[in-house]
């Protein structure tokens, strides 16, 4: 008889960041790359926006949550671990999924940076006109 694993798992990216977000039922400990969320996510933006998932569903001291997280910015990085931590809850318990869609946490957030293009300054800026 095959053992059921503990973990629920949810992959959350923006930009160029992704995030592997890895939650069971505990007693509350948020761990991103090793260091505690507070450590890790600095800003009070940041922080909130990681949480966000938590909040909503007011479900904070129930999960024990442990994050990888590379690539890209800090800002990029919260809002990949927000999107994985939210796929996480909702397959952990379908329940929350309305509350996680209402609040745009369970939307990929496609944008990422445009490439820049020969013959001009950056992707879509050009040099100045000159009339003479």
């Amino acid at each position: 008889m095959a053992v059921k694993n503990p973990y629920v798992w949810g992959t959350g990216r923006r930009k160029t960041a992704v995030a592997r977000v890895r939650i069971k039922s505990g007693s509350g400990t948020f761990v991103v790359n090793g260091r505690t969320v507070k450590e890790f996510f600095r800003t009070v933006d940041t922080f909130g926006l990681a949480m966000k998932p938590l909040t909503v569903v007011e479900g904070t001291a129930n999960y024990d949550i442990a994050v990888n997280v590379n690539g890209g910015g800090i800002l990029g990085q919260a809002g990949a671990v927000a999107l994985g931590l939210a796929r996480a809850l909702k397959r952990d318990n379908p329940n929350f999924e309305p509350a996680l869609r209402q609040n745009g946490l369970l939307t990929r957030d496609s944008r990422k940076v445009e490439r820049k293009k020969y013959g001009l300054r950056k992707a879509r800026r050009a040099t100045q006109f000159s009339k003479r």
